[in-house]
């Protein structure tokens, strides 16, 4: 074999991903919410760009002159002596109180933790005994069960195991029902008592048959205790009524407990217009000192000149990128709402559908740009808020109609029957199945179930009521 050193052309194509193309792709997947906080961070890593004031632009001009005239006359004022400074504070002040009141503010939900020591130190009156009752509530979790074994509590904290009983008996009896509990039995009978239903019967199912419960055998218990099957049913009933959870309804440090949509549809005069709502998202410019300092470069030094210029691509590359994600947004939401008419103006029965391919070849462009373009982002609708993938769903045919039915139209129609179902014969997966195919939706058993257990309907045994 013999070996040499040659020269080849070749021709190839080759994809390079710039910086540029890289921060534009990441625009793209970012929520509105996401991209003010990109756009912050920005303005305090690049000096030439700037949010547009134009709030100020609506001005008009006479009334902000009018200010600034006041302002400086003011600092004019005060450095000659005539003016104390606490008179141009006054002024700030008083400019801050006429713009801020108790409508721009509202109340902070309290959490869990903030709500039992309130009422501790209303219930106790001994200072050891709120240090031990601040020590327990300072271990009871986000759910309102305590997390902690009292042997170990006293290890650590000190105080006798029999005070750390006692107090904690305390916080037991404070709101919400139930919080302090070390397990879910002690969380339900301490709910039963306060409520004063507690009887040795339903303890006794609380203690041996919550399995059963949950499962729907009630056969199985009332055979156990002796009991008729509609004296079981009216325990279990109940024992449901209570609430297993009792820190739920109490703010977390990490809640995130509002959606801002990333698009709007509204519907004028019968037809549907796209708002691409970026309230949050704040205008951007290059600041005008150093577009100045760009035309003036033979007076910069080289290093000060190749700064401003890299910085001023950085902006720019920027600014577009934001701009191009709103056209793509609005694009393909565009397509959706062709697409999606239907369910738009009579309900959810109505979505058909749906998959990457066809909205990128309705927008002409390809599928991963359209994946991206609905990443992370909700629309608020006439028929409610949901995020974007939610309209990109499977389908099964529907002879009879000679069109595709969605999935998430199926489960409508499951949900709707088992809502219509008489609750001593509730229908079977098999009978649903049935009866969907009846209105020329061929579809399997287990996958009515599946179905089923995404919409969070029970089995058959468990909606079962007895007579």
């Amino acid at each position: 074999m013999r070996l040499s050193y040659g020269m080849k052309l070749e021709q190839t194509q080759k994809l390079i991903m710039t910086p540029e193309l890289r921060q534009a792709i990441m625009v793209l997947q970012l929520s509105s919410m996401d991209l003010a906080q990109y756009i912050e961070d920005a303005l305090l890593e690049n000096p030439l760009l700037e949010v547009s004031e134009e709030e100020a632009e609506d001005k008009p001009p006479a009334d902000k002159n009018k200010d600034d005239f006041a302002q400086e006359w003011c600092d004019y004022l005060s450095e000659c002596g005539q003016i104390d400074r606490s008179f141009d504070r006054a002024w700030a002040e008083h400019e801050e109180k006429e713009q801020y009141n108790l409508e721009h503010f509202v109340p902070e939900i309290p959490t869990l933790q903030e709500h039992l020591y309130l009422q501790l130190r209303l219930v106790l009156s001994r200072n050891k005994d709120i240090e031990i009752g601040e020590f327990l509530i300072g271990n009871i979790n986000d759910r309102g069960y305590l997390n902690i074994c009292l042997k170990d509590a006293s290890l650590i904290s000190g105080y006798r195991q029999e005070d750390l009983e006692r107090v904690l008996k305390m916080i037991q009896s404070l709101d919400p029902p139930g919080v302090g509990a070390r397990d879910l039995k002690e969380c339900l009978l301490i709910q039963l008592e306060q409520r004063g239903q507690r009887t040795p019967v339903i303890e006794k199912i609380v203690d041996c048959h919550l399995n059963d419960i949950a499962n729907g055998n009630l056969l199985k218990i009332a055979s156990s205790l002796g009991l008729t099957v509609q004296e079981v049913q009216q325990q279990a009933d109940l024992i449901k009524s209570l609430d297993p959870i009792p820190g739920r309804n109490f703010a977390q440090p990490s809640d995130n407990r509002y959606i801002t949509p990333d698009v709007v549809v509204e519907k004028v005069n019968n037809e549907y217009i796209i708002i691409v709502n970026d309230v949050a998202v704040p205008r951007l410019m290059i600041n005008s000192n150093y577009k100045l300092l760009i035309n003036q470069k033979n007076n910069c030094d080289s290093g000060t000149v190749e700064f401003i210029q890299n910085k001023m691509k950085s902006a720019l590359w920027l600014i577009r990128s934001i701009e191009q994600r709103r056209l793509t947004l609005y694009r393909v939401v565009q397509c959706i709402v062709d697409y999606q008419r239907e369910f738009l103006d009579r309900g959810i029965k109505y979505l058909k559908p749906l998959n990457l391919k066809n909205i990128a070849e309705i927008a002409e462009m390809h599928e991963s740009t359209v994946s991206r373009a609905i990443a992370n982002k909700y629309i608020q609708t006439p028929q409610g808020l949901f995020e974007l993938k939610f309209f990109f769903t499977s389908g099964v045919e529907n002879v009879a109609a000679g069109k595709m039915v969605a999935t998430e139209t199926i489960k409508q129609f499951i949900k709707e029957m088992v809502e219509g179902e008489d609750p001593y014969e509730p229908y079977s997966d098999q009978q649903i199945c049935e009866m969907l195919t009846t209105k020329g939706i061929n579809i399997a058993r287990r996958t009515v179930a599946k179905y089923r257990k995404e919409i969070g309907i029970p089995p058959v045994r468990q909606r079962k009521r007895y007579r």
